[in-house]
């Protein structure tokens, strides 16, 4: 059966928060070991809106699905993401979110991205939360980030307030909706979705196996659709 050119020429797409300790491990294993992928990837933000994101949202026919996770969830995670830094070399130092306002990170990465300066960008904050345990949502923690980088700190810490840059948020998030993403890392090549670092392996072989001619594949990848997943269980991804 021929292949659909569609699905084959599409963009591969990396929905990412900089809130998910998941995310941030899959950053890292594609960084480390995939960075010639990395590159050709359409990075995408995904996180919490506030009141006035979520109403922009709205007006333009989206939703944000995302549930906020139990205690119980938060406590596995914990637990889970120990095992997986442990199993890497990694230290952890866990931050504390009080009333975070998710717009004022990520929204200065897409001024950081504009300037060349995204990947540094994402690196730095990765390195600010879970490295040294900082809020990333308060503004002298993205100020700094900015002076380390060369960027405006004040333009860095400020992207919030800035009407064209919630717009674009906001557009991003439209965008998750329309690939259905319900939480992070998720990973998206044409019709096909993968769900949480377990799936990454799986999202990079795939994307391998429409580069390459039919014929070489002895087999066909199995991956994940839309709505349906390969098990009931966790697969490593949260929000």
């Amino acid at each position: 059966m021929p292949r659909n050119t569609k699905n084959k020429n599409a963009t591969p797409r990396f929905y990412f928060s900089l809130r998910s300790p998941y995310s941030w491990l899959a950053y890292r294993e594609l960084m480390i070991h995939h960075r010639e992928l990395a590159s050709r990837l359409e990075w995408r933000l995904f996180y919490e809106p506030d009141a006035a994101s979520a109403a922009q949202l709205e007006e333009r026919g989206g939703r944000f699905v995302y549930t906020e996770m139990s205690r119980e969830k938060n406590r596995y995670i914990l637990q889970d993401v120990g095992r997986l830094t442990k199993a890497r070399g990694i230290a952890v130092a866990w931050p504390v979110d009080r009333n975070p306002v998710w717009e004022i990170p990520h929204l200065a990465w897409l001024v950081a991205e504009r300037q060349g300066l995204g990947h540094d960008y994402i690196d730095a904050v990765y390195r600010a939360r879970f490295g040294q345990g900082r809020n990333i949502c308060d503004r002298a923690t993205i100020a700094d980030i900015g002076r380390e980088l060369g960027i405006d700190p004040d333009r860095l810490a400020g992207a919030a307030d800035d009407p064209e840059l919630r717009a674009e948020g906001v557009r991003h998030l439209v965008e998750c909706g329309r690939d259905g993403v319900f939480g992070v890392p998720f990973l998206v090549h044409g019709f096909t979705r993968f769900w949480g670092l377990d799936r990454l392996d799986a999202f990079i072989d795939h994307v391998r196996s429409m580069e390459t001619p039919a014929a070489s594949i002895p087999e066909p990848l199995a991956a994940v659709g839309v709505g349906t997943t390969t098990d009931g269980g966790h697969a490593g991804g949260c929000g």
